[in-house]
């Protein structure tokens, strides 16, 4: 393969290498020993090294060098594993190049030429194998070469995807293509002679939609902080819509809550994406939601078929979903018909004879003594060969894992109410179900039994259809024993999590008997810290409680953890992190669908957040703890079979029920009033015959004249009709609305953040809002581009602070951006930002808080210094201000002013000593330590290093000269014990530090024997060199350090996308 060239200094060190081929500008050669008898000793040797030395001295046996007459210096140009793939390389080049060689005159000029080229056929090489991916290779080539020559970005920078559109400015379109990346979506148009382009990166995008307007029928609407761009004229708008979303999406998700969301392992990788990537991620997602499956769960193969249902006597149309574990089946209209088969209930997959009336037929057998049927599948034999794959291999771990046979489920509850005829009649229901549609995993799902868990599930078959609606039973199977061990981990430890899970056991169904007595409270402790110390990134999170002591009033303790482990973690995604982000996206979602379902309510009420947090309680704890018991648990039995559609539809019902009366209220407070009543008085189905009853007079004269009163209603009356209106809502409209609005609630989210962040922070520094909030930027990416420094439990911090903090190398990488001397990448800087890091880290948790990083940043702000300097002496501020310390350099202003106003050297300098002095006596501030000889030559060196590259370079060398020699000899003299009259403060202040430091060493007196000098003697040093008070206070254009700063961790970001590239 084509190599990026690398230099090489000597082409055959220690013989390693024998020529093979060669002419006046190219080597082949082949490693010593590779092909040759192992006999000779020599071959012995190198094999020896390439195996025992590490990675990077185990190379590929066949190399072409680039050699220029008469030069020492040789590049590596390519490599190969087989000589064949070299040669191909070598007849390239003569073919190619080796002709025009021989016209050029300087070699460098060959050198270039050839390096050049060699780059060319790496990048081309490059696109070939990811236009190779594409439906149409040549055309998407042709994108990628305009993409990169249009916009400039890193090499590094993906294009996922393109499409031709129109950009509107006003009422004026501009046709030219949009282009899709991993990181940005760009624009370029040239019409009529006028050239557009724009870059947006995903990281500024805070809303998508599709609008329509007169001018253009639909477009899509981008929105950032800045501006918006509508995009129009697609050939296949959903398609374009689609791609913008999950592209926005996977970039926030990744870049502003990397923590907090889960995201799929390949989406992790951003250089592997590509279209067809994101398409199948898309039907993945949809795959996942719809049947409700574990989010570690990896899509195989979707088909089309046709089912055998017995209920109907005939073949269903849908599609096939095939996955790690299931096989999965859904009819073409989403609800009517779906089947869950866990591959682990799964006997044998077998292909049976093609005829007329049954075409391309498999029947797959299960364990209960029943078979399925499907029919009319495209590629059957290599689907039946995949799946009978992973079905062996699935039965080879039952058969290693499982413990003890099946047996039929006993159902304990913790407690059961009395059953009364109403029970009984809904038994009998069931039991004809399971008759005709089967019971188990495996059971066809239809409209029958939907109306049939409208409701409401008998208590006594409550707990099964819970396990066997989620599938939780698939998991307790396929999981002996192991409940039981993460109890005995985690009973007995006490962190934050188990003090939160004790201060609400006692608040989880407090009116219940179950939990009014020790045996109640002790399973509920366990489930919760069992999961807590399954999932510590959720741990636990409130309304957990509340969810969980229901799951064990008709489950079985070790069913209840299962159940709870498939509500948070594939029913309920992203709910219960830190930061419930699943929660407020759902809420996001709730609003749309209230203004496109319910637009009369939307118009009369036009700020749908109080609504949308009133219901917030209801998604996070299923209604439970706003409906009566009886009717919240028949919302869970929906929730059970319906997923999260079934709370949007029910929630929907209820806005729907009282949308008068919510029209009608005047502020948050009434509105919250009406849907607590209602709520409230929600009851089961004893409640139908009771009459409805009038208001009280208190509750007329708060209510208006116009206003129906509240009624009694129905639970099942509810459900029903929450399906009747809303019941046209599917999985996929949901997940594609989720994808939309969790841009904006990341991006509102952050914003917060930083607001908070910018409110705390910004009184203490002396930077100006505009780039502190710059900063904050900078700070945040390089948290982000590297492992994450964020820990989980640690309470000594407010969130804001916990937030974003950087270690030690992210500091390193942020610091040498934003210093304000050259040289920021020498060794002598490394050394200075290690001990910037650690005098920072005052808490030496090693990591750094914005507010320590931005206080740091701020002393480089010249007005601060000036502000400090010039306050009066008596000021009590002056000594509390931190920023008048012995760890900056004191400001001189010689700018302007007549001379008398201007103190000189002598006067600023007892100036500051009286003020440090007065420090040491009130305690404000410690004095710092003596710095002995090698300390001091080493702070020398660092000043060296900080000069370098200077234009005033010279003189500054040469007043670091002057000053070290100066201190060098108050040092030694210090040493002898001499003393000078004229340093009367200063020999306090070295008095002073001296004697702090023997209290801190335990007074032993050996630091008296040594070479040392103050802090005093050194600065007093400093300012008797006027390049040297320059140099230190000149001013700092922080807003172009910043742009700058920006573009270089732009391109270090860049960079560390391709590593990542090479490494996956």
């Amino acid at each position: 393969m084509w190599l990026n060239p690398e230099e090489v200094l000597l082409k055959n060190a220690l013989k390693l290498w024998v020529t093979e081929r060669s002419n006046d500008f190219f080597l082949l050669q082949r490693r010593r020993g590779h092909g040759e008898p192992t006999s000779r000793i020599t071959g012995l040797l190198v094999g020896a090294l390439d195996t025992v030395l590490d990675s990077n001295a185990r190379v590929t046996p066949f190399r072409i060098l680039l050699q220029v007459p008469g030069s020492q210096i040789s590049w590596v140009i390519a490599s190969g594993a087989v000589i064949e793939e070299v040669n191909k390389h070598w007849d390239w080049l003569v073919h190619n190049l080796l002709h025009s060689l021989s016209v050029f005159e300087n070699k460098e000029d060959v050198t270039s030429f050839v390096k050049g080229k060699v780059k060319g056929l790496i990048a081309e090489e490059v696109r070939g194998r990811q236009a190779a991916q594409e439906d149409d290779p040549e055309k998407f080539r042709e994108a990628l070469l305009k993409f990169e020559l249009h916009f400039g970005l890193p090499s590094s920078e993906k294009l996922v995807t393109y499409f031709s559109c129109c950009c509107w400015k006003g009422r004026v379109p501009r046709q030219g293509f949009l282009y899709l990346s991993i990181n940005h979506m760009a624009f370029y148009s040239f019409l009529l002679g006028k050239e557009v382009k724009f870059v947006i990166p995903w990281a500024e995008v805070t809303r998508l939609e599709r609008v329509s307007t007169g001018l253009m029928t639909e477009a899509i609407r981008v929105n950032t902080r800045q501006r918006q761009r509508e995009f129009s004229m697609f050939l296949n708008l959903d398609e374009a819509f689609g791609v913008v979303g999950q592209l926005a999406d996977i970039a926030l998700r990744r870049l502003l809550d990397s923590e907090g969301l889960e995201l799929d392992r390949v989406l992790q990788q951003p250089t592997r994406i590509t279209k067809r990537i994101l398409e199948e991620q898309a039907i993945r997602e949809y795959v996942l939601a719809l049947f409700r499956l574990p989010r570690g769960e990896k899509l195989y193969e979707v088909a089309s078929c046709s089912v055998w249902t017995p209920h109907a006597r005939c073949h269903t149309a849908g599609s096939l979903y095939t996955t790690d574990s299931y096989l999965c089946f859904s009819s073409r209209e989403e609800g009517n018909c779906i089947l869950l088969i866990p591959l682990s209930e799964v006997l044998s997959i077998e292909k049976a004879e093609t005829t007329s009336l049954l075409p391309n037929p498999v029947i797959v057998s299960i364990r209960t003594k029943k078979a399925f049927q499907l029919i009319e599948l495209q590629d059957r034999d290599e689907l039946v060969e995949s799946l009978n794959s992973r079905l062996r291999s699935m039965q080879w771990k039952q058969s290693m894992f499982r413990s003890r046979k099946d047996s039929k489920r006993s159902v304990v509850s913790v407690m059961l109410s009395s059953f009364v005829s109403a029970e009984k009649a809904k038994e009998r229901l069931w039991e004809d179900h399971f008759t005709e549609f089967g019971r188990g995993v495996h059971m066809f799902r239809t409209e029958k039994i939907q109306r049939l868990v409208a409701m409401g599930i008998p208590e006594s078959l409550r707990g099964e259809l819970w396990m066997t609606l989620s599938d939780a039973s698939s998991e307790l199977e396929s999981h002996q024993g192991y409940y039981t061990g993460l109890v005995q981990k985690s009973m007995g430890h006490s962190s934050l999590t188990t003090e939160e899970i004790e201060r609400d056991l006692h608040r989880s169904l407090p009116d219940h008997p179950a939990f009014q007595n020790p045996t109640g409270i002790a399973a509920l402790r366990r489930v919760l810290t069992a999961y807590a110390h399954r999932n510590p990134k959720i741990g636990y999170c409130q309304s957990m409680n509340i969810l969980a002591s229901v799951l064990l009033l008709y489950a079985k303790e070790e069913e209840a953890f299962w159940l709870l482990v498939a509500v948070c973690e594939r029913m309920l995604p992203d709910y219960f992190n830190r930061r419930v982000i699943g929660a407020q996206v759902d809420q996001s979602v709730f609003e749309e669908l209230i203004r496109e379902r319910l637009p009369e309510l939307a118009e009369q009420v036009p700020d749908l957040s109080a609504l949308s947090s009133v219901s917030l309680s209801w998604f996070l704890t299923l209604f439970l703890s706003v409906l009566p018991f009886q009717s919240a648990v028949c919302v869970v039995d929906c929730f059970f079979f319906h997923g999260i559609k079934a709370i949007f539809q029910l929630g929907l019902a209820v806005l729907d029920a009282n949308a008068a009366q919510l029209s009608a209220s005047t502020d948050d407070g009434q509105a919250l009033m009406i849907l607590t009543s209602f709520l409230d008085q929600v009851g089961g189905e004893d409640s139908s015959s009771v009459p409805s009853c009038p208001p009280t007079a208190d509750e007329s004269s708060c209510s208006d004249a116009d206003v129906p009163a509240v009624r009694h209603a129905n639970i099942t009356d509810l459900i029903n009709e929450s399906y009747e209106k809303f019941g046209d809502l599917t999985v996929r409209q949901i997940e594609r609305l989720r994808c939309r609005h969790r841009i904006r609630v990341l991006q509102a989210h952050e914003d917060t953040t930083k607001e908070n962040a910018l409110r705390l922070v910004t009184p203490d520094v002396s930077i100006s809002p505009e780039n502190l909030a710059h900063v904050y930027d900078l700070f945040k990416v390089s948290r982000n581009y590297r492992p994450s420094a964020w820990r989980y439990g640690d309470s000594g911090r407010s969130y804001v602070e916990r937030q974003y903090r950087l270690d030690r190398p992210q500091f390193k990488s942020l610091y040498g951006l934003l210093v304000p001397w050259p040289g920021g990448s020498n060794q002598h800087t490394d050394t200075l930002a290690n001990r910037t890091f650690t005098l920072l880290d005052q808490d030496r948790d090693n990591l750094v808080t914005f507010r320590e990083f931005a206080s740091w940043l701020g002393r480089w702000r010249q007005d601060r210094m000036v502000d400090s300097l010039t306050e009066s002496e008596d000021d009590p501020s002056l000594m509390k201000s931190p920023l008048l310390s012995t760890n900056r350099p004191l400001y001189v202003n010689l700018s302007s002013g007549d001379e008398d106003e201007v103190k000189d050297y002598q006067e600023q300098l007892k100036q500051m000593l009286q003020d440090l002095v007065k420090e040491k006596e009130k305690d404000v501030e410690k004095p710092l330590p003596l710095m002995n000889q090698r300390e001091f030559i080493q702070f020398c060196k660092t000043l060296y290093s900080m000069f370098h590259g200077d234009p005033e370079e010279n003189d500054l060398f040469q007043a670091i000269a002057t000053v070290t020699s100066l201190v060098l000899q108050i040092g030694e003299a210090g040493h002898r014990g001499q003393t000078s009259g004229s340093e009367v403060i200063g020999q306090e202040k070295a008095k002073a530090a001296a004697s702090a430091q023997a209290e801190d060493t335990g007074g032993d007196g050996s630091s008296e024997s040594e070479w040392t000098v103050s802090y005093a003697q050194i600065l007093a040093s400093l300012l008797t060199e006027q390049a040297l008070v320059n140099f230190f206070e000149k001013p700092v254009d922080l807003t172009a350090k910043i742009a700058e700063a920006k573009e270089s961790q732009y391109h270090q970001r860049a960079g560390l996308l391709t590593l990542q590239q090479g490494t996956s």
